[in-house]
């Protein structure tokens, strides 16, 4: 067993409870990116219907742009690197005004989670941050 000669455990369970909280918030987030990017992916490669050929040139843009920056940011996301919470965070922003510019990509329902989802994410990282100082 190690000799510590700092702080307890106990001393230490705010800042792990949180980081912890914010890593398993990010692991979720990344499975829900990893699903959404996969989807896209399906909608250019398997489509029931020529999607593409039948879509505007910003909205399939705006599919493929989405198909490449969900994954990535999956997996700065699972990976819980700062790289990794700014992308997805540039992801779901993107995701925001697609959905208000672009009529074919996503419903309106994905601006409601998505705006709780970056809440909740910046409450995290904060009180994440708070419980490390």
């Amino acid at each position: 067993m190690a000799i510590s000669l700092g702080p307890g455990p106990a001393d230490q369970a705010p800042s792990t409870r949180w980081g912890m909280i914010l890593v398993i918030f990010m692991r979720l987030m990344a499975a829900l990116w990893l699903c959404q990017g996969l989807m896209e992916w399906a909608s250019v490669l398997l489509p029931s219907e020529a999607a593409v050929d039948t879509l505007s040139g910003t909205a399939t843009a705006v599919i493929i742009f989405f198909a490449v920056a969900d994954l990535v940011a999956a997996v700065g996301l699972w990976l819980a690197t700062p790289w990794g919470g700014a992308l997805w965070l540039f992801a779901a922003a993107s995701q925001i005004f697609a959905a208000m510019t672009t009529k074919d990509t996503f419903g309106a329902g994905w601006i409601v989670i998505d705006v709780l989802l970056i809440i909740i994410y910046f409450v995290l990282t904060f009180q994440a941050g708070q419980a490390r100082d």
